[in-house]
């Protein structure tokens, strides 16, 4: 008889356990942690729910939407979606247009303000020359190099290519995988209009999927798990004998869905998985922090997702606009840097000061919250080797952001992997 073993409520976890749920299958999701959603997941403070991560949906994200309207009976007041318009303070400002792709966005950087005739065009020509290869090159290499290569400039850099790079790969351009790059471009600004879409949440991420796929999974026979730490994953003549708070199950299959750095521990000792164990060893990491400011009145912002390029922050969130939480403020700064030599307190400082310099006066916040993930995710790098979801270990499955795909580590990469575990244990069922 199959009954899974998802190790992991993080995105990844959830979308193998309502993939499986959906299907009838039996599944049991064990989650350390109070809270579901891993590092998309809810941080409760001073009584207002915050993120612990700022993540962007996009409309090529299929499998993500797919499950969130699988999942969540709330999901179109939960989610705001806009074309595409890519707002950097004082210096870039681009709406694709209401026309069937590459028109959408050929269009739209025609009209762009902030870029000359000349810029417009080397923007063009690149975009094409990438349509000209399939978005594929005979070697990878650095987002920096491939920018150099086709003359792009440094105001065409530092306001579209760099921001978008940091923002999909958490990975500086000098060192981030041109290919992984080009993926992400393929699938958003090549595929069809509606592929580039920004989707913004309007609740926080646990409720946006996690919790509404618990209760998908339960009220379909599985059990969700909060706060059981799983401390063993032993292999059987036949399935996993799993541990967790000193109570021990068995099951037929395990998907371990936890963050890499996390994986190891398990993996370690289990010959098969020796090889898998090694290129997991080997991944860098890059760190996110989030920076929540808590303002007295309501602070409007030109948009509800800002750019900015002066300073730390890469991206500030309205989230008065998009949540109806009044006077709240995200900021996000992607991959490493000075920042984190800060302390909170000054890193909360330093946000506000450059708000002020950026977007205008702003009365002192009442409070400010930093939330750092100091491995949010793996360096995507040129040529970096990622594990399969499939391992050699009979019925034992890896699921993650950081596992093989075409993508960065993103919340839609952590969902396929995870549909992927899914999917292969009911067509081998």
């Amino acid at each position: 008889m199959i009954h899974v073993a998802v190790i992991g409520g993080g995105y990844a976890g959830m979308a193998a356990a309502a993939t499986l749920a959906e299907q009838r299958v039996p599944v049991t999701v064990f989650e350390a942690a109070g809270q579901l959603g891993g590092r998309a997941r809810r941080v409760d403070y001073r009584d207002v729910a915050l993120d612990n991560g700022l993540h962007i949906l996009i409309g090529a994200y299929v499998e993500t939407l797919r499950l969130i309207e699988l999942v969540n009976p709330a999901h179109a007041q939960a989610l705001l979606r806009l074309p595409l318009a890519w707002h950097v303070q004082d210096e870039f400002h681009l709406r694709a247009a209401r026309l069937p792709a590459p028109l959408h966005l050929l269009i739209g950087l025609l009209r762009a303000d902030g870029l000359s005739i000349a810029e417009k065009v080397s923007a063009a020509r690149f975009l094409a020359a990438l349509r000209a290869t399939r978005f594929t090159l005979a070697q990878d290499i650095s987002v920096e190099l491939l920018l150099k290569q086709h003359s792009q400039s440094e105001k065409l850099r530092r306001v579209l290519w760099r921001p978008l790079c940091v923002a999909a790969l958490n990975t500086p351009p000098a060192g981030a995988s041109a290919q992984v790059f080009l993926n992400v471009l393929r699938d958003s600004l090549n595929a069809g209009r509606a592929a580039s879409d920004l989707v913004l949440a309007r609740v926080d991420l646990s409720a946006l999927f996690p919790d509404p796929a618990a209760t998908f999974v339960e009220q379909r026979g599985g059990k969700v798990l909060r706060s059981q730490r799983v401390t063993a994953i032993d292999p059987l003549a036949a399935g996993f004998e799993i541990t967790a708070n000193n109570q021990r199950a068995n099951f037929s299959h395990a998907i371990c869905a936890i963050s890499p750095h996390q994986v190891n521990a398990f993996l370690i000792g289990i010959t098969a998985l020796s090889e898998i164990a090694t290129t997991i060893e080997r991944l860098l990491y890059q760190p996110i922090h989030s920076v929540w400011l808590q303002y007295p009145a309501p602070v409007k912002l030109p948009s509800s997702m800002l750019g900015l390029t002066r300073g730390l922050v890469h991206w500030v969130f309205d989230r008065e606009t998009l949540c109806g939480q009044r006077g709240l403020v995200g900021a996000v700064i992607s991959a490493a840097g000075e920042h984190q030599d800060l302390t909170q307190e000054e890193l909360g400082l330093r946000v506000h000061r450059e708000l002020q310099e950026q977007v205008g006066a702003l009365p002192d916040p009442l409070w400010t919250r930093v939330i750092a993930e100091k491995r949010a995710t793996f360096a995507c790098t040129p040529g970096v080797r990622r594990p399969p979801q499939i391992t050699p270990l009979g019925n034992f499955y890896l699921a993650g952001d950081y596992t093989a795909s075409d993508y960065p580590a993103t919340i839609e990469s952590a969902v396929r992997s995870g549909i992927t575990c899914a999917r292969h244990i009911l067509q081998h069922a």
